[in-house]
C-alpha cells in the first residue's frame, strides 16, 4: 500500500462559512423547507435567466417529478441512454412508462442523436438525453428533434451543473431541465436537485408532487388534488446550496484547469510507456464547455492482461481511488429480466465494460495528477499484452 495520502475520486468541497451557516439554520428552529429555501431558489431562478426554479430532495425526484408534470403514464415511451446512473430509467419504469435506449456516440459517450428518429413510436412521449460527466449533447439538434416530432424533454443534467452550450448555461434555455446536488456534483446540497421549468404552471404543479398532493392550507383548511410525494428540500440544504454557489466560479476554474493537466500529463506518460490511445474525455470545442464533472478513460481491455477491476485494485494500493460511470443498464438483471439485450446498444456495452473514472475535484493539489497518471501508465504498461 501506498504511504502518500490517499486521493479519492471525489470529494465535496465545504469551507467554514458554509459549516457556520448550517449551524445558524440548526440554531434558528426552523430546519426543514423555510426561508432558506426560498431564497435558495430564488438565486438559481436568477442564475438561469430568471426561469422558475423549484427543488427537490434528489435528483432522483427531479426527473421523477419531470414526467409527472409531463403527464407520462402508463403505456408511454421515453427515449434515453443506457450510459447512466440507473435513477434515469428507473424513474421512467416508476411512472408506468417504457424506457427505450438509444446507443450512444463512442466519441463524446452521450446518447447518439443520430439514431433517436429510428426509435420513436406513437407511443413515444418524451427524450430524456443524459450529459455524462457534464458534457452536453448538441443541444441544436436535439431540440430539432423533440420539434419535428412534438416531443417534450427532459434534460438529465444531473452532472452539468455550469456546464454552458454556444455560451449559454444548461438550464438557461431548453424544457424542463434536472439537476442533482448530490455530494460528488460540482455544486452541493450534501443531497437535493432542482428543476427549471418553462413556465409557473409547471412549476407550481412540481410543487404539488414534491408535498403530497398538497394544494392549499391555513386557517380554512386543506385540499390535495394530485397524488404527491414526501421530496421537498430542507433549509439545511439550501443554505449549503446557497454558499456552493457563491463559490461556483472558483470551483469550475480549478475543475477545468485540473482537466487541462490531465490531457497534457496522461498524453506524455502514455507515449512514455508506449501506451495505445485511451479515448480522453472530449476536449471542448468552440461551441460547447464542459464543466468537468468527472474525467473518464476508456481502458484498452483488448490490449491488457488484466481487466478494470484489478486495474482498479491496482490503482487503489497506490493510494488512488477510483469509479465506474457507468455500467451499461441493460446489463442489471432488473432490465434483462424485462427483456433488454446488451447486443441491443453495443457501444454503450463496450464502453460500460471499460470506461473508468479517475479522481477530479477542486480540493485536489497540483502533483496529484501527475501522480495519478503515472500509476496508472505504469499499470497499463506492466500489464499490456506483448
Amino acid at each position: 500500500m501506498s504511504a502518500l495520502p490517499f486521493i479519492p475520486f471525489t470529494r465535496p468541497s465545504f469551507d467554514q462559512a458554509t459549516i457556520d451557516a448550517v449551524g445558524e439554520v440548526l440554531r434558528s428552529g426552523w430546519v426543514t423547507s423555510g426561508p432558506k429555501l426560498a431564497e435558495f431558489e430564488a438565486a438559481l431562478s436568477e442564475y438561469f435567466g430568471g426561469r422558475p426554479v423549484r427543488c427537490f430532495a434528489n435528483g432522483t425526484a427531479t426527473m421523477k417529478i419531470a414526467l409527472q408534470v409531463l403527464g407520462i403514464d402508463e403505456g408511454d415511451e421515453v427515449i434515453t441512454t443506457p450510459i447512466s446512473w440507473v435513477a434515469t430509467s428507473n424513474v421512467i419504469l416508476g411512472v408506468g412508462a417504457k424506457p427505450v435506449f438509444v446507443d450512444i456516440d463512442p466519441i463524446t459517450r452521450n446518447i447518439d442523436l443520430s439514431k433517436v428518429s429510428a426509435a420513436i413510436t406513437p407511443k413515444t412521449r418524451a427524450i430524456m438525453p443524459v450529459y455524462l460527466a457534464g458534457l452536453p449533447v448538441d443541444m441544436d439538434q436535439l431540440y430539432a428533434l423533440a420539434k419535428q416530432h412534438n416531443l417534450r424533454v427532459v434534460e438529465d443534467a444531473a452532472q452539468a451543473f455550469g456546464s454552458q452550450w454556444k455560451g449559454q448555461k444548461i438550464g438557461a434555455i431548453g424544457d424542463l431541465v434536472s439537476f442533482s446536488f448530490q455530494a460528488n456534483k460540482n455544486l452541493s446540497t450534501v443531497e437535493g436537485g432542482c428543476l427549471v421549468f418553462n413556465n409557473l404552471d409547471e412549476a407550481k404543479l412540481a410543487e404539488k408532487f414534491r408535498l403530497q398532493g398538497l394544494t392549499r392550507q391555513g386557517m380554512d383548511g386543506m385540499d390535495v388534488d394530485v397524488l404527491g410525494g414526501k421530496d421537498n428540500l430542507t433549509d439545511v440544504n439550501a443554505v449549503i446550496g446557497l454558499h456552493q454557489l457563491k463559490q461556483l466560479p472558483a470551483f469550475q476554474t480549478r475543475r477545468s484547469n485540473l482537466a487541462r493537466q490531465y490531457f497534457d500529463v496522461i498524453r506524455a506518460e502514455m507515449k512514455s510507456a508506449g501506451i495505445e490511445d485511451l479515448q480522453l474525455e472530449l476536449p471542448p470545442e468552440n461551441f460547447t464547455e464542459s464543466n468537468w464533472h468527472m474525467f473518464q478513460i476508456i481502458l484498452p481491455l483488448d490490449q491488457l492482461n488484466v481487466d478494470r477491476a484489478q486495474v482498479m485494485t491496482a490503482l487503489k494500493d497506490l493510494g488512488i481511488g477510483t469509479g465506474v460511470h457507468y455500467p451499461a443498464i441493460t446489463g442489471f438483471t432488473l432490465y434483462k429480466n424485462l427483456g433488454y439485450q446488451a447486443i441491443d446498444t453495443p457501444t454503450a456495452e463496450r464502453i460500460g465494460r471499460s470506461i473508468l473514472t479517475l479522481p477530479l475535484f477542486p480540493g485536489m493539489t497540483d502533483g496529484d495528477v501527475p501522480r495519478i497518471a503515472q500509476g496508472l501508465c505504469g499499470i497499463l504498461k506492466k500489464h499490456r499484452k506483448n
